[in-house]
């Protein structure tokens, strides 16, 4: 008697979607709803793009029970580019804050940097060198609520100055979380960073130290610090690897 082949459903990976958690960002992941039928489910697109966020594999790495990388590659530039990743992650930020019993919007935050080394795929005219960290590669610009959940983040060349990128990163996280109002940073921020909140308006909702002590440098960040490792281990290449 000839054997049958059976179909199995794949072995999850470490990375994949518990049922509760695809449940809870579900209604946020849009579904197409032109052209033919979707040969490959919503969930399994998040899994494989999960995976390459998780592990740091390059994007024809993918494992080939997962969809081609090409579908992959296409669904999470769609996603990011309209949007679809940014509000998903606000949504699961929101909740997490309300169930801690806070506010879903922070009214306070840290600002911090932290300088990687660049993949090899990194190209010259997007990494530097950061002198004070000796470290080639690219720079990443950091706000966080006080609970140490990620606000917004910018990726810059690692010769940007901690400064300079802070005041980048300030102005997307006042228009992401517009009722952030106090901000903490550590030394490496004090100075021009600082001088420059003085000379915001008012109505930016920032002020520094000398108006009413609401610019805050403290010497150390531990909750920043801990989103830097956490990113550090989660977030994607900075330049897709493909």
């Amino acid at each position: 008697m000839g054997s049958r082949k059976q179909h199995r459903k794949p072995k999850p990976y470490p990375s994949d979607l518990t049922d509760a958690q695809w449940e809870l960002i579900a209604p946020m992941v849009p579904v197409s709803s032109a052209g033919r039928p979707p040969i490959h489910s919503r969930r399994r697109i998040v899994d494989a793009i999960l995976y390459v966020n998780r592990t740091g594999c390059s994007w024809r790495q993918l494992p080939h029970d997962f969809p081609k990388w090409e579908t992959v590659y296409w669904y999470f530039k769609v996603w990011n580019e309209s949007g679809v990743t940014d509000r998903i992650h606000d949504a699961l930020r929101a909740r997490a804050r309300d169930r801690g019993g806070r506010d879903p919007m922070a009214s306070a935050g840290m600002v911090d940097a932290q300088a990687v080394k660049g993949a090899d795929t990194v190209g010259t005219d997007t990494r530097g060198w950061d002198g004070a960290k000796r470290v080639n590669g690219r720079k990443r610009h950091l706000v966080t609520d006080t609970l140490g959940l990620l606000v917004v983040v910018l990726v810059t060349a690692g010769s940007v100055q901690d400064r300079d990128g802070g005041r980048r990163v300030l102005a997307r996280a006042k228009t992401a979380m517009p009722s952030m109002v106090v901000v903490w940073a550590d030394g490496g921020y004090a100075g021009k960073l600082v001088a420059w909140v003085d000379t915001l308006p008012h109505r930016s909702g920032y002020r520094s130290e000398t108006q009413r002590a609401e610019w805050v440098c403290c010497p150390t960040a531990p909750l920043g610090d801990r989103t830097d490792a956490v990113v550090a281990g989660a977030l994607s290449p900075p330049r897709p690897r493909l």
